[in-house]
């Protein structure tokens, strides 16, 4: 019996239980509480509230733009739907870099105002002090590292990261330190599959990845992407499993055309 069918709750134990045992991790974006409420009765594993919202819910380019209030609101909205997954929301760019004593209260104000379960940071060592002082409130905090979207500016590209030995040496340094500071788990991002085979075996705790290939502990997409909501994103790591930027243009389409035609309302659709 798999992890997944046994357990009704979702926690860090279950995840690193579901490591233990080799079985893979499922993870999806939710930013709303329809959007929510359907991943969750299809069983997944964990949600997580990304900072992707500042893209896909209000058409900024980078993810820098999204605020603290707004990261509660998604992940409010969110938490009001679920009952089966671990629900982790991204530290917005700002919220925690300044200084450790400003990360714990943002990460504190997510936890009391929207119910979640815990917090996702991007970077490794730069970050250590943030990591601990959450910690020390009795909040999750899961890692990212490879391609991480808040220091774009920095990196001049989303290209894959680590690539190059010294970049890749660092990055699997990190990710025993993430582990050593206390993060139940981990996200790679945009790294080479090798490199993130090499991180899952190195260390305990799971490690989750986005165009990192099949040898982590689990994958995570942009729900919108897999849906085929957006059209203009198309990274080769990227599986559409719908076309919903097309269903859904033909059916506003038809509605149209129902209304003007005076089709739509029907007899039977009225009062």
């Amino acid at each position: 019996m798999s992890v997944h069918k046994e357990i009704k709750k979702v926690t860090t134990n279950v995840l690193q239980e579901m490591k233990r045992r080799g079985e893979k991790i499922a993870m999806l974006t939710a930013y709303d509480y329809t959007m929510a409420k359907i991943i969750d009765s299809a069983g997944i594993d964990v949600i997580l509230v990304g900072d992707s919202a500042s893209n896909v819910m209000a058409g900024h380019e980078t993810t820098l733009p999204i605020t603290l209030d707004q990261m509660i609101y998604h992940a409010g909205s969110v938490i009001r739907a679920i009952n089966r997954p671990l629900v982790i929301v991204d530290l917005p760019f700002g919220s925690y870099q300044a200084n450790s004593k400003e990360a714990l209260n943002s990460a504190i104000r997510i936890m009391k105002e929207s119910g979640a379960h815990g917090v996702k940071l991007e970077g490794g060592r730069e970050i250590k002090e943030s990591i601990e002082r959450i910690l020390t409130a009795g909040i999750p905090v899961m890692g990212h590292l490879g391609l991480t979207p808040q220091s774009i500016y920095k990196f001049g590209t989303y290209t894959v990261r680590a690539k190059e030995e010294d970049e890749a040496d660092r990055l699997l340094e990190d990710a025993k330190l993430l582990e050593q500071y206390g993060c139940f788990a981990l996200v790679v991002e945009k790294i080479p599959a090798t490199l993130a085979t090499k991180v899952s075996q190195s260390i305990q705790i799971p490690v989750i990845g986005i165009g990192a290939g099949a040898g982590t502990d689990g994958q995570v997409l942009v729900t919108h992407d897999m849906l085929g909501m957006t059209h203009e994103f198309s990274p080769r790591f990227l599986r559409r499993y719908l076309n919903l930027y097309e269903s859904m243009g033909n059916a506003f389409k038809q509605y149209i055309a129902d209304v003007k035609s005076k089709d739509f309302p029907s007899d039977k659709e009225q009062y």
